[in-house]
């Protein structure tokens, strides 16, 4: 007989979805496996099936990318999904970016709308670090594999979440925060002799935040002449940071210098001393991190005297390349699922060698995605950046664990049956295309 697709439900309504999945054999399948194979192949198999039209071949339609964000308005996000689209259009996927306006709820309810939507594969900077275990519970029950950069639940790791949460990854950023604040204090302190220092942070309780203030905090204990006199927060873009950073100077005349907790916090500074009738990089000066392209070209132009490179471009194939390889049969050894990287300081005197693979690069991708994954390249795999373990307790640090909390076994046993240094080992021999230097694809 002849089958006409027309005569299929509405399979893009949940409700509808539901009461086929009842009527039909679908012991063990997930609404999302019912929906996706990618494809409305797969929809029509199991609809013909139902209707005793007999078999009708697949066709394997690829898979569906998306990355939510907690606040897609700073320049970093925006070159972190860009880098997201390429790296997923090179693997073969289809890709959606959501904004949730560092609004949790919001950006829970869009997760599970790219579920339903057949989302095979998704990437989070969260709103709220509380999200990640609702996150991780469906994401198990429906089998989607979900990774996750920056903000979390502090002591909750991949562990406790099941193995669908296949990564939470971020640079080290203690370590790369305070380097970026002492270049600040050593030139307030050979300019002025020392001074008042003000921080425009990021967004109140958020993980990445309250690191990157341990970072800042920590700068000052080797320059006693400066002080950390007043923070406001930012909320990670420039419109919010710049009428921050007018509040702390109209609260404190006499600041000398402003750490800013990325580089859109530091292009609202920037604004803020203009309106102000101050020249950064005289009057005062000014640090920030993440080496965003506008981030990188103020510290060329010494309006900014540090940032530290947490690339877009690099992480964004990164996150890619593990979900491609974990959906195509690929078992990241436990440890391997909590990573870290190593976040370059940068100022004036070496960000030329930033600047023309990552800036003014003439279109050449400053990486080779394809060549992050052990799957394409199970002997010559490249993570082309410093990867390591992470460890949580630098990560979360002098925050309260849980009651009854202990170490995931897993984490433990790597420490003590030598997976972490092998680990480690292992990126660093595979590691052959450096991040400073040239691009591979020139």
């Amino acid at each position: 007989m002849t089958f006409d697709p027309r005569m299929l439900p509405d399979f893009t309504q949940k409700s509808i979805v539901d009461r086929h999945m009842e009527r039909l054999d679908t012991h063990g399948v997930s609404r999302r496996d019912f929906l996706s194979f990618a494809s409305a192949a797969a929809v029509a198999a199991a609809s013909a099936k139902a209707f005793g039209l007999g078999q009708i071949a697949l066709a394997d339609g690829g898979g569906k990318l998306a990355y939510l964000s907690g606040y897609l308005r700073n320049e970093w996000s925006v070159q972190f999904s860009d880098a997201i689209q390429e790296a997923g259009r090179q693997f073969g996927y289809s890709y959606t970016a959501l904004d949730s306006q560092i609004d949790g709820q919001r950006q829970y309810n869009q997760f599970e709308e790219q579920v339903v939507d057949g989302a095979n594969g998704m990437i989070f900077n969260l709103s709220d670090g509380a999200a990640i275990r609702r996150i991780a519970d469906v994401a198990s029950r429906e089998q989607i594999f979900v990774a996750n950069i920056w903000d979390s639940l502090p002591w909750f790791t991949p562990f406790e979440a099941g193995d669908y949460w296949t990564l939470y990854a971020q640079p080290e950023e203690f370590s790369a925060q305070k380097a970026l604040t002492e270049v600040l204090l050593q030139k307030v302190t050979e300019q002025f002799g020392g001074g008042k220092i003000a921080a425009v942070t990021g967004n109140p309780g958020n993980t990445l935040d309250t690191l990157r203030s341990r970072g800042t905090a920590a700068a000052f204990a080797a320059y006693p002449m400066t002080e950390l006199v007043d923070s406001l927060p930012g909320l990670w873009n420039r419109e919010d940071s710049l009428r921050a950073a007018e509040d702390l100077l109209t609260r404190h005349g006499d600041i000398v210098g402003f750490v800013g907790h990325n580089d859109d916090v530091a292009q609202g500074i920037l604004g803020a001393l203009r309106t102000n009738g101050l020249k950064a990089g005289q009057d005062v000066f000014v640090a920030a991190t993440d080496a965003t392209l506008e981030g990188a070209t103020a510290v060329r132009n010494g309006l900014q005297v540090s940032t530290s490179a947490n690339s877009p471009p690099w992480a964004g194939g990164f996150f890619v390349a593990r979900l491609y390889d974990v959906q195509n049969g690929w078992e990241p050894r436990p440890i391997e699922r909590l990573l870290s990287w190593r976040s370059i300081l940068l100022i004036q005197d070496n960000i030329d060698s930033y600047f023309g693979r990552y800036v003014n690069n003439n279109g050449v991708p400053p990486f080779d995605y394809k060549r992050m994954s052990k799957v394409l390249h199970p002997d010559d795999w490249d993570p082309q950046n410093e990867v390591f373990p992470l460890d949580v307790d630098i990560l979360w640090d002098g925050l309260p664990k849980p009651d009854g909390w202990q170490y995931p076994k897993e984490y433990t046993e790597a420490k003590a049956n030598g997976d972490w240094e092998a680990v480690t080992a292992e990126y660093a021999e595979h590691y052959k295309v450096k991040f400073i230097g040239p691009s591979p694809n020139a």
